[in-house]
């Protein structure tokens, strides 16, 4: 995969530095509430932890606050509609469950805004446009976030991710991230009809 570097990359990088920071002092209170509570109603570990494909396709750990139910099929709990909880959804449908994620940012793993980071199993099933995802580091939030977020078809997702690619600027990260808020307050497009998020992606052909 080929990357085409930008003069705003450099810039980008220093903000998600900057930013990440800022925020993650900022609210660290927040984080520790969280925390607590996922402890009180999901139980230990706190965080949810899952390999995800970064920027050239390269592996990474996500981390983010549990928002599930371990798998327990003596009880039922098989599905993320089945494992998922009130409280769960709750971190959801604010984002809370996003903030652990600040570390991948300041790691260099992800940036604020970029394409979602998906599934590792999903690699091979991109079409090569759909590919071109990669060629950015993943974002806490994104362009598809804030037009439909998980209420979109795979096709449409894949292709807003595609347009930031080609068109990142200063001030589409800066729209990005002022929608981003309006989203979170309006609770829009948290998950697919009939879904908890989004059902799984069956390739570029399916």
């Amino acid at each position: 995969m080929t990357r085409i570097h930008r003069p705003y990359d450099v810039l980008k990088r220093f903000l998600d530095i900057f930013l990440s920071l800022l925020a993650a002092i900022v609210l660290l209170p927040v984080m520790v509430i969280v925390a607590v509570l996922v402890a009180m109603n999901l139980g230990k570990p706190v965080f949810f932890a899952q390999q995800r494909p970064g920027v050239d396709g390269r592996i990474f750990v996500l981390r983010k606050f549990r928002s599930m139910r371990d798998i327990d099929e003596a009880r039922g709990l098989v599905t993320d509609e089945q494992r998922v909880t009130r409280f769960g959804r709750l971190l959801r449908s604010t984002s809370l469950d996003e903030l652990p994620s600040l570390w991948n940012v300041l790691r260099g793993e992800m940036s604020l805004v970029g394409p979602r980071p998906l599934l590792v199993e999903y690699l091979p099933l991109y079409s090569k446009e759909q590919a071109r995802r990669h060629e950015v580091r993943p974002g806490v939030t994104g362009l598809a976030q804030v037009n439909g977020r998980n209420a979109l078809s795979w096709e449409d997702k894949f292709a807003l991710d595609v347009e930031y690619v080609e068109n990142r600027s200063l001030g589409l990260d800066a729209q990005i991230i002022l929608d981003t808020v309006r989203a979170v307050l309006v609770r829009d497009g948290i998950s697919a009809p009939g879904e908890v998020t989004m059902p799984k992606f069956g390739g570029a052909d399916a």
